[in-house]
């Protein structure tokens, strides 16, 4: 029987872009299907008290040398965005939105998005950078960008994520498998094990 991992995600998390580059080969290895659900981070927060470990300065700093060296081991590029936080209201809905009217496009455009932040460090606040981000990976910005004004598309983003706080999520990335629930990405080996493991 396939089995299916829940990837509950927000491109404004650097652990959540981690996640996403080794989703695919952790499917490929498990025969997994991955469930994507687009939430909005800072709604998450909201509704759970919790707050980004960049708030906290030392924290921050940790988090983020952290984050390279997963990076590093994972091969996976990397760099810490000068302009942090990003607001992803717009990105997460547009992603929500791709999802629901043209799925085959959705992993493209999160790719382009999380390639932007993460790897070339692009400020993904200005709506200029956006469009030539979305341009060069062959979208329509003005279609994304009515797209994610759909009030269907905001109030499905508004429901996954409010369905999040409701499983326990609090933070990104998190993952379910079999209706147990794993946070961050340093935790996909226990991903891969549920994964694996006879029903």
């Amino acid at each position: 029987m396939t089995k299916t991992v829940e990837f509950y995600f927000d491109v404004g998390s650097p652990a959540a872009y981690l996640a996403w580059m080794q989703l695919p080969r952790l499917a490929a290895e498990t025969g997994a299907r991955v469930a994507y659900k687009p939430m909005l981070l800072g709604g998450v927060f909201q509704a759970t008290g919790n707050q980004s470990p960049m708030t906290i300065a030392a924290k921050g700093r940790y988090v983020m040398m952290d984050l390279e060296r997963f990076a590093q081991r994972d091969g996976v590029p990397f760099s810490h965005n000068a302009f942090f936080p990003i607001n992803t209201l717009t990105l997460m809905r547009g992603a929500t939105g791709l999802q629901m009217r043209d799925p085959s496009r959705m992993v493209a455009f999160v790719d382009a998005v999380y390639r932007a932040i993460w790897v070339e460090g692009k400020n993904m606040n200005d709506p200029v950078v956006v469009a030539q981000v979305l341009g060069v990976a062959e979208f329509d910005p003005a279609q994304l960008l009515a797209l994610a004004g759909d009030p269907e598309v905001k109030e499905r983003l508004k429901a996954v994520t409010q369905d999040a706080v409701v499983r326990g999520v609090f933070g990104a990335p998190t993952f379910f498998v079999d209706g147990q629930m794993y946070w961050g990405q340093d935790r996909l080996d226990f991903v891969q094990q549920a994964l694996k493991a006879t029903p």
